[in-house]
């Protein structure tokens, strides 16, 4: 077990993605995973899996063969080793064949007694026959939102031959594998802190395949573009204007403005300004800082400017979102 940890640190630390950022990113917004259960199901099966908000739902297929219904007339075939991601938590349908409906999960797991520990098994239970699979997702803070998340598309779907050029990926994969069906002390939360890795290791997967998520990572990349990231990352309360920011990366008010808004989505201030409130919404939920510490610390000049901000980005002041999270 040592020799693969070891690997996969390596690995990690060598990513070419810029990791201190998407490290702050997901960080701040409460990057979460979790796994629900694993299966036995015998056909026929079927289910459909409830929306859930502020998640991603997976689903890893170990043994046999899994259809999923992400969207009418959208319906992909899984095979031993594939695993998709549904980024925004819809609605779908799990089942052994092509289906336009199916069980909800909640009357599936009523109807064989399941109570959350172990095996789902529905069926016969035939370990030679059964569709085996991993379950989780992954939930953020309410109000979550970052470019990336935005760009991600309706559904991501990897096999193993796709992972060969992303060694950590299939190699996390194959550690969850194993740690899923080990009994021993810790393995949940060992398989839950490796599924939050699977999901920055998916959307390295992705790129490439998804224009958006694409000029993100050219973004991180660039190295005009990315040190501008890292200046804003490093200290967001900074008094930061697309001048200075234009300035510390040696480039025009106009070219770097352009530059940023084609790759992020987004202009240089708004995205400032979005990110200051994701860090004042993280540190409502987790600290205990008066609203006026916080308005100091996210860069705003004062209590009242700070809930003007807040309250209509997201509909309530600060103290009144405080009291509505505890």
């Amino acid at each position: 077990m040592r020799c693969y940890t070891i690997r996969i640190i390596i690995w990690y630390l060598l990513s070419v993605f810029t990791m201190d950022l998407l490290d702050d990113i997901f960080n701040t917004l409460n990057l979460k995973g979790a796994l629900y259960f694993r299966t036995n199901f015998t056909a026929p099966w079927g289910t459909t899996v409830p929306e859930y908000e502020n998640a991603a739902r997976f689903h890893l297929v170990i043994q046999g063969r899994c259809y999923v219904q992400v969207a009418k007339q959208t319906t992909i075939e899984l095979n031993a080793g594939d695993l998709i991601l549904i980024p925004r938590g819809v609605s779908h349908i799990l089942s052994h064949s092509a289906c336009d409906s199916a069980p909800p999960l909640e009357q599936v797991l009523n109807d064989v007694g399941y109570t959350g520990d172990g095996v789902l098994t529905v069926g016969d239970g035939d370990l030679n026959s059964t569709t085996q699979m991993v379950c989780g997702h992954f939930s953020f803070r309410s109000q979550a939102e970052h470019p990336i998340l935005q760009a991600l598309p309706e559904y991501l779907v990897t096999s193993t031959a796709m992972r060969a050029q992303y060694p950590l990926l299939d190699e996390i994969l194959r550690m969850i594998t194993r740690r899923v069906y080990d009994e021993q002390l810790g393995a949940a939360a060992s398989v839950t802190r490796l599924s939050e890795i699977v999901f920055i290791e998916l959307i390295r997967s992705c790129i490439g395949q998804q224009s958006e998520l694409t000029n993100i990572l050219e973004a991180f990349h660039d190295p005009q573009i990315s040190q501008s990231l890292s200046l804003i990352h490093a200290d967001h309360a900074q008094p930061w204007t697309v001048e200075s920011l234009a300035s510390k990366v040696a480039m025009s008010r106009s070219r770097f403005a352009n530059r940023f808004s084609s790759l992020m989505g987004t202009g240089p201030m708004a995205y400032l300004s979005n990110w200051r409130l994701q860090k004042a919404l993280a540190l409502l939920d987790t600290s205990q800082l008066s609203v006026q510490q916080i308005a100091d610390k996210s860069g705003y000049q004062s209590p009242s400017a700070f809930a003007r901000a807040f309250s209509g980005k997201f509909g309530a002041s600060p103290s009144d979102y405080r009291r509505q999270t505890l």
